[in-house]
């Protein structure tokens, strides 16, 4: 009997391409940062992750964090749309074909400031 390849759970900072459903149906796969905790995202019965979309639009909003292509592993400098957090399901991932980055401790940090102020949030809870 075929062993059959266990897919790999997706983990916090890293950075995975998926269709948004608010996105047009030409548009394709976008890059998105994992924002979920670690035991959503390895669960079993967890069928979803929540994610933020990445953009080459430049930061505009308090609640966007620029990120350059050394942090990313992206071509183009990119913008954290923090505002933006949705759900996804774990099977719309696409992994990225290159090794992109996992991003720093403290860059997750900032994107999670970013959506507690696009939540309307103190900053210290």
């Amino acid at each position: 009997m075929p062993v059959q390849k266990q897919m790999r759970f997706p983990q916090r900072g890293e950075i995975w391409f998926v269709k948004l459903p608010t996105d047009p149906p030409e548009k394709s796969d976008r890059p998105v940062v994992i924002v979920s905790i670690e035991a959503r995202n390895a669960h079993e019965r967890a069928t979803t992750v929540l994610v933020v979309p990445l953009s080459t639009t430049p930061a505009r909003l308090p609640t966007h964090i620029p990120l350059a292509p050394g942090e990313t592993g992206l071509r183009e400098p990119s913008t954290v749309q923090a505002e933006n957090i949705t759900t996804v399901r774990k099977s719309s991932l696409r992994e990225p074909n290159q090794r992109l980055r996992r991003l720093s401790e403290s860059m997750i940090e900032r994107i999670a400031k970013g959506v507690q102020m696009a939540m309307g949030f103190p900053e210290r809870m």
